[in-house]
């Protein structure tokens, strides 16, 4: 199987972007920029490393002066995508500290091309108030990719980006970029918007419930932001987030006769599971249905990560409940064999717990 990076970097992308800034800038040299590109040690680079490899060839082969690079980058940037084009945002990132308005208008087009989220967030760090002056420009911009940059480049916790910690500190200045766009017609957006809200509850959990709470029943799309936004305040059973979706107390919910298909199991393996709910009220009751994994670490010691079953609302009564669960190696984990505690989570609430032995 080929590896991601050499799916997303094949040599005739590269050639490709070697001949669009050759046709564009004729003193640029392809053959040499190729060769410097593929160097020894171009296949021991990883996928972010390949990206930063790239830009600083760039460096190497275009003229010195920044703002002479930016219009050919600009000029050539329709015909570049994907992971490609980040080494566009990257040479702004790397060398456009100085020259605010040009970065910018390079950042606004090369997000269309492939997101600006990471090149811009230094820009943030180093002056807030300028940077997100832009920013709310952009949340009002007409291209869906420069709105979707508002609000993804300045989430306080971008995955694989540097934290803004101005703005976990204090995230206010977020907001009205995220009222901006919590209608956005389209979902790339919204998705982005309730991303951001989740960041921000890390946090502060406590704003983001009021935004949540104002929002709420305000249109479909609102509705849908604010689910996505709270799951992380869901998943660490905040009750007030449990009360604004309807998850109400589990007191009279019990959850019993907790089993697995298979009690041994080895890495990779997967095994069912079973319960049994009791809702011991007179009406229907809606019931979020989690199951935290207590994964053995390579110290012994242990980490819990939850996983959802399921929402919906239960009858009276008795009820049987079955899910799934495999332990095989992923990307994001790594097993370790031991002793795994699984717990049956209600509203929030622990209500069971069994035991897989993994080898």
């Amino acid at each position: 199987m080929e590896n991601l990076k050499d799916t997303l970097y094949k040599t005739e992308l590269i050639e490709d972007l070697a001949h669009n800034l050759q046709t564009i800038y004729p003193e640029f040299s392809e053959k040499e920029f190729l060769d410097a590109v593929f160097s020894s040690e171009w296949e021991s680079l990883e996928l972010k490393q390949r990206m930063r490899h790239i830009t600083e060839r760039l460096y190497d082969f275009l003229p010195k002066e920044y703002d002479q690079v930016i219009p050919i980058l600009i000029e050539t940037s329709p015909k570049i995508s994907g992971f490609m084009a980040l080494s566009y945002a990257d040479y702004v990132e790397l060398y456009g500290q100085k020259d605010w308005n040009l970065s910018m208008k390079g950042l606004e087009c090369f997000t269309k091309s492939c997101s600006s989220e990471f090149a811009i967030r230094p820009f943030l760090d180093s002056d807030p108030e300028k940077g997100m002056k832009q920013m709310l420009e952009w949340s009002k911009d007409e291209n869906v990719h420069v709105r979707r940059l508002s609000s993804e480049g300045c989430r306080p916790r971008l995955p694989w980006a540097m934290v803004l910690k101005k703005f976990v500190a204090d995230p206010s200045p977020i907001l009205p970029i995220l009222e901006n766009l919590k209608d956005d017609p389209e979902e790339y957006v919204r998705k982005s918007v309730a991303n951001n809200l989740n960041d921000i509850s890390k946090d502060h959990p406590e704003i983001v419930l009021d935004i949540c709470e104002r929002w709420q029943g305000k249109s479909k799309n609102t509705d849908w932001i604010i689910k996505h936004a709270c799951r992380t305040l869901l998943k660490r059973a905040n009750k007030r987030a449990m009360i604004l979706f309807g998850f109400g107390d589990p007191r009279n919910v019990e959850a019993s006769n907790f089993t697995a298909e298979k009690k041994k199991l080895k890495i990779g393996e997967q095994t069912a599971f079973e319960f049994e709910i009791s809702v011991n009220e007179k009406e229907n009751k809606k019931l979020r249905l989690e199951y935290i994994v207590h994964f053995v670490k390579a110290n012994g010691k242990t980490s819990p990560k939850v996983f959802q079953i399921s929402e919906k609302e239960f009858k009276p009564g008795k009820h049987i409940v079955k899910f799934k669960h495999d332990f095989q190696e992923r990307t994001t984990r790594k097993h370790y064999p031991g002793t795994h505690k699984l717990e049956i989570v209600i509203n929030g609430d622990g209500k069971a717990e069994t035991i897989i032995e993994l080898s």
